[in-house]
């Protein structure tokens, strides 16, 4: 059996003081003074006695960054001068779909690399749009791991970029005869991307990279955005080029072991051009995922190309359209479409756009994709806010647009990568399921909201109205 593959991770503490979700209150004039067993020295999480960078000469009021909403504080104040309330800074956090939730949860793992835990368990909603309208059905677990999700169970989550061949033919003296492509295989479904809507710059491309390294997967870069730094991390990257500036970059794709053409005129030669001048190198083709996806996606299957990557928008959400549909009913509508071609096992998909936590990771493979990418998540592991300065070409308020510590940066992606990975492990445990490969199209094993509707309520209501289809 091979190695097991195993993210170690070291505390790596904001530079700056984050959005706290919580901020106490105190009425501190009917203090007693005199208690021993203050509720903020028995808190059982060391809120008050660790909280990061926390600004505590006593100030009033506090806000908490790690606080996990288990209310003991509250309940036990002997005078019941002790409350709490949501920062009204918090509220200011993200968009609709990079919810304030979503910064905080993402800020926590990449300082700690932990698995983000509440005192108060989950209170929000039990469905919602997107990819909280899907739940993974772990009703067939036989057993818990006996000791974790890293202990003597392995969990295989490799998944190869290189295309595969279906049939191997052999020779008389059983000698092969087909011809084997190169292989690349990746120990995690996920690989890293900059969306060209926020920041981007070296200073935040080089973290990046180094974190690709140790972790073994690769990052998406254009040729403008490449500097000398990132030369020792060639292996990692993966330029993303177009069929008309190929020849320009003749030094760059023969340092890399991956390369990326976008979709349009001409891309059928530009393809066959590549293969026959960089024979070992995996080519990707970069597709906008629109309506006419699916059938891009039958058409470049047998041309040549190792794996079809499609981009959604930075909120999942299909492009060009009035009425857009989420990832998870594109990537299905994809996945399927080479099925019924009989040439899905040829080729590989990866997704990008509106990949926010560890399960839309394993929701995506479930509907069919084979490995996703982290593009926002990585800048928010570097603590940036989501909150579109930089667009404006403002100042930013953790200074990304200034040098950084790459280390530290490293760091930090690592820590989030290993707080995913250990999410995808235990719900792949809880589902029986020993490889990620096994997980792709596996819609049997999850729940859709719309489907239960359906089948339990369509009998008695009739049809759902979408607004705006009539």
């Amino acid at each position: 059996m091979p190695k097991k593959y195993h993210i170690h991770t070291k505390t790596a503490a904001p530079r700056f003081h984050p959005i706290g979700k919580y901020t106490t209150i105190e009425f501190r004039e009917n203090c007693a003074g005199s208690c021993r067993q203050c509720v903020k020295k028995k808190c059982v999480y060391d809120i008050f006695k660790e909280n990061v960078l926390h600004m505590s000469a006593m100030e009033e009021p506090e806000y908490l960054y790690t606080c996990m909403s288990c209310f003991r504080c509250i309940q036990e104040c002997t005078k019941g001068i002790f409350s709490r309330t949501i920062n009204p800074d918090y509220r200011t956090l993200g968009d609709d779909y990079w919810r304030a939730e979503n910064l905080h949860r993402l800020w926590y793992q990449a300082h700690l690399g932990k698995i983000p835990v509440s005192g108060a368990g989950y209170r929000g909603p039990f469905v919602g749009p997107g990819f909280d309208a899907m739940w993974t059905d772990m009703s067939e677990i036989v057993r818990p791991t006996r000791d974790g999700i890293h202990g003597r169970e392995y969990i295989n989550t490799c998944f190869e970029l290189s295309r595969r061949e279906t049939q191997l033919e052999f020779k008389a003296d059983m000698s092969l005869a087909s011809k084997v492509p190169p292989l690349l295989e990746l120990p995690l479904p996920l690989l890293f991307r900059l969306s060209p809507e926020l920041l981007t710059n070296e200073y935040v491309l080089l973290p990046m990279a180094k974190a690709a390294k140790t972790l073994g997967t690769m990052l998406f870069v254009r040729p403008q955005d490449l500097t000398p730094s990132l030369a020792p991390f060639a292996d990692n990257l993966i330029p993303c080029l177009t069929p008309d500036n190929i020849e320009a970059h003749d030094e760059l794709i023969r340092d890399s072991r991956v390369v990326e053409l976008a979709d349009g005129p001409g891309i059928e030669n530009a393809l066959g051009g590549v293969r026959a001048a960089y024979p070992d190198i995996i080519i990707l083709v970069g597709i906008g995922l629109d309506r006419q996806a699916a059938a891009r996606a039958a058409a470049l299957a047998d041309s040549g190309v190792d794996t079809l990557h499609f981009y959604a928008d930075d909120h999942g959400n299909e492009l060009n359209a009035d009425q857009p549909r989420f990832l998870k009913e594109l990537i299905r509508e994809v996945h399927l479409k080479l099925v019924d071609q009989g040439i899905r096992q040829k080729i590989n998909l990866v997704f990008s756009g509106g990949i926010a936590m560890a399960e839309h990771v394993a929701k995506a493979i479930i509907c069919g994709a084979d490995a996703v990418t982290a593009d926002h998540a990585l800048l928010i592991a570097l603590e940036c806010r989501l909150c579109g300065r930089c667009r404006d070409g403002l100042t930013c308020p953790v200074k990304l647009d200034e040098p950084l510590d790459a280390d530290w940066g490293r760091d930090r992606i690592i820590n989030l990568v290993a707080a995913w990975q250990s999410q995808l492990i235990e719900l792949m445990g809880a589902m029986g399921i020993r490889e990620a490969r096994r997980l792709r199209g596996e819609v049997g094993r999850s729940m859709w909201f719309e489907n239960l509707e359906k089948e339990h309520f369509g009998p008695l209501f009739g049809e759902r109205k979408v607004p705006g289809l009539g």
